[in-house]
């Protein structure tokens, strides 16, 4: 249990540090320089080293402390519960940034600086946390520095099945994401942390799970078993044709691309009465008399 505990310290240090940067940055940057830039970064090197953590704890954990996925589940949800909370609107997901350039949210050159932001801080959480392993400070980070030089691919299945498993995660995500943009965060932060944790429990086993292209690219680019273009079909195409058709079946259209609706008819709410317009000749006199009856003109006796 000591080794959870520093790595649960490390998690809370990672945290507060990026608050601190965050709250940094913030007072220093212009909001167009923090929101594209500084926000994305901190969030993506919050994002990577906790996921670099969790996974070691994922593979040595169960043999070499003793503790079983349950734990490692109940972490995950944590961890992303406590990044929904304090991203502070970053998305550290390159799928997210292009679904809002997608959906006109984003300008073109805004968008390259969230991506860019994003390949920079996943890069440094991947080089921090190799060199906090670097420390030994428990047995499994002396076993993980033993064995991160020497990697293997995270693909353990087929290639096509990898790269469906990956899309799909990356569908169901980002339908989660699309649906749950108005809730209120109490709703929408534990919403997206479960939905997280149970594709991560499902698809894990298979592709890892990581329906992120900046975090996959980070953690398992480099190492054997797969090409690098194997790699690029299963964890950039594939989850950026997951987000594409969830983007498309939410809202029927994608507006950077094209305008029309194909799925969902355009109606509206209210309806028009139709009013019967009834054509009286010039000169015709309503009639007063009833059958068998005196007209109401004629003078009273």
């Amino acid at each position: 249990m000591d080794a959870l505990n520093v790595s649960i310290a490390f998690f809370f240090l990672v945290v507060g540090m990026c608050q601190a940067l965050r709250w940094l940055f913030k007072r220093l940057l212009s909001p167009g320089a923090y929101g594209c830039l500084a926000r994305e970064l901190a969030g993506s090197f919050q994002l990577c080293t906790s996921c670099l953590e969790l996974r070691m704890l994922m593979e040595i954990g169960p043999w070499g402390g003793g503790f079983g996925l349950d734990v490692i589940l109940t972490l995950l949800f944590l961890l992303f519960a406590v990044h929904g909370a304090s991203f502070d609107g970053a998305s550290a997901n390159p799928t997210v940034s292009v679904q809002e350039f997608l959906l006109l949210e984003s300008s073109p050159a805004a968008t390259a600086a969230k991506l860019l932001a994003q390949g920079v801080g996943t890069g440094t959480g991947w080089a921090v946390t190799k060199l906090f392993w670097s420390w030994e400070l428990t047995q499994f980070h002396f076993i993980q520095n033993l064995i991160s030089s020497e990697c293997s691919s995270s693909i353990h299945t087929s290639l096509p099945y990898a790269a469906f498993a990956e899309g799909t995660c990356s569908f169901l995500f980002h339908l989660v994401l699309l649906k749950s943009r108005q809730s209120h965060p109490i709703y929408r932060v534990p919403a997206r942390a479960a939905t997280v944790t149970f594709l991560t429990y499902t698809a894990g086993s298979s592709t890892g799970a990581f329906f992120n292209p900046a975090l996959a690219t980070a953690t398992t680019f480099h190492c054997s078993g797969n090409s690098f273009w194997d790699y690029v079909q299963v964890y950039w195409l594939g989850p950026l044709a997951g987000m594409f058709a969830a983007l498309l079946l939410y809202q029927g259209n994608v507006p950077r691309l094209f305008q029309k609706n194909l799925l969902y008819s355009q109606k509206s709410k209210y309806k028009i009465p139709k009013v019967k317009v009834t054509a009286h000749e010039e000169g015709d006199e309503p009639k007063r008399k009833r059958k068998g009856g005196k007209s109401n003109s004629e003078p009273r006796a």
